[in-house]
């Protein structure tokens, strides 16, 4: 059981939205136009906001539309001090010094449980569940987050990465299997015909006991632990697409993004609703009791591992041509990650990273969580 201390809504009262307003939808075939340059990580073109988390580059007017990816820093987040947490996305103008995460959607709670303090991620009926994203992004790196799961048919827990270009790695919790996760990755937001997901078996009571989920995102693998031990490794070699011959692994700047999202409703397709583990039951007499559905997020901590060295002047990870594949880049930059501020281009105060994206034509697939 936990006991709710306090709302946490109270920053966008204070502080100045910035403005963004939205224009047409947009894909790696049709990208915005320059009046709304910037495509949104849900495929809208806007400015604004829209050029921040998860603006993708591919799909935007340019590849120098979006904003710069705030750099990685190693640190151990305790998602309780939520002064480091922006309540409303659109009031953030990029500063991750700032802000350590802001809430995208939906609405989180100052809660207790087992003595330890934590964040409540709500479920409603009406609110469509709540994603928190880092201000930062991870370009490789160690990341683990100490939570505790939702039981509920339908009701899922997430802590994933996800990149401006859709590179996504995932621990999902569905429903009410409370002693199972499922590890998954995705390369550019391409769905596989076989999946790539992995259910973990034996994790414990995830609802009722706390326990520590770990992403280790190195360049050549990928590994998943609970509570310090493997339990799943994905080689980077053996991600080949053999029609292609490109490897299909994750490989560009990501955020870490923490959720609780309705998996069984009528809207989602027949076999999400399955794996989740059916409909939602909104007569559940624990989301009557409380009014809401709730997961706790405890701590994050990440331990960056950045392949180039950087020197203390970097701040960002931006995008820019390959003159050979014609294909996007990664550099460091010293480009500011603020909206309405100058120093975006890629130029002298960019410093090349390994080539780490090959890009093809195919439709991006577009995931809200």
């Amino acid at each position: 059981m936990f006991f709710l201390l306090a709302v946490v809504i109270s920053l966008a009262a204070i502080l100045p939205p910035v403005l963004g307003t939205r224009g047409a939808t947009c894909n790696a075939t049709t990208p915005c136009s320059s009046d709304y340059p910037c495509c949104s990580e849900y495929g809208f073109c806007g400015n604004g906001y829209y050029c921040l988390g998860g603006c993708d580059p591919i799909s935007s007017h340019s590849l120098n539309s979006c904003k710069p990816n705030p750099i990685c820093h190693s640190a151990n987040y305790t998602l309780s001090d939520t002064s480091r947490i922006l309540s409303n996305y659109t009031y953030f103008n990029g500063n991750a010094s700032e802000y350590d995460w802001v809430v995208q959607q939906g609405s989180i709670f100052n809660a207790t449980s087992d003595g330890e303090p934590a964040i409540a991620l709500t479920l409603t009926e009406n609110n469509g569940g709540t994603l928190l994203s880092s201000t930062r992004y991870v370009h490789y790196g160690r990341i683990t987050a100490r939570l505790k799961t939702g039981r509920w048919a339908g009701v899922v827990t997430a802590f994933i990465t996800m990149s401006s270009l859709k590179d996504e790695i995932d621990w999902e919790f569905p429903g009410d299997a409370t002693t199972e996760g499922q590890t998954n990755y995705f390369w550019q937001g391409v769905i596989p015909q076989t999946t790539n997901g992995v259910t973990e078996t034996g994790l414990g009571d995830t609802y009722s006991n706390w326990h520590d989920f770990t992403i280790d995102w190195q360049p050549d693998t990928l590994t998943f632990l609970v509570d310090g031990n493997v339990t799943r490794t994905v080689k980077a070699s053996d991600c080949v697409n053999n029609a292609t011959g490109v490897t299909e692994y994750p490989n560009t700047p990501s955020r870490i993004q923490l959720s609780l999202w309705p998996a069984g409703i009528s809207t989602e397709p027949q076999g999400t609703i399955q794996w989740a583990g059916g409909m939602i039951n909104w007569n559940d007499p624990d989301y009557v009791s409380a009014g809401h559905f709730y997961a706790l997020f405890q701590s994050v901590s990440v331990q960056c591992n950045d392949t180039t060295p950087m020197n203390s002047s970097v701040t960002s990870y931006v995008y820019g041509p390959n003159v050979t594949l014609d294909t996007p880049s990664i550099a460091y930059s010293n480009a500011t990650t603020l909206i309405n501020n100058a120093g975006r281009l890629l130029g002298s105060n960019a410093m090349p990273v390994t080539f780490v994206s090959t890009l093809f034509a195919s439709a991006l697939v577009t995931q809200l969580l």
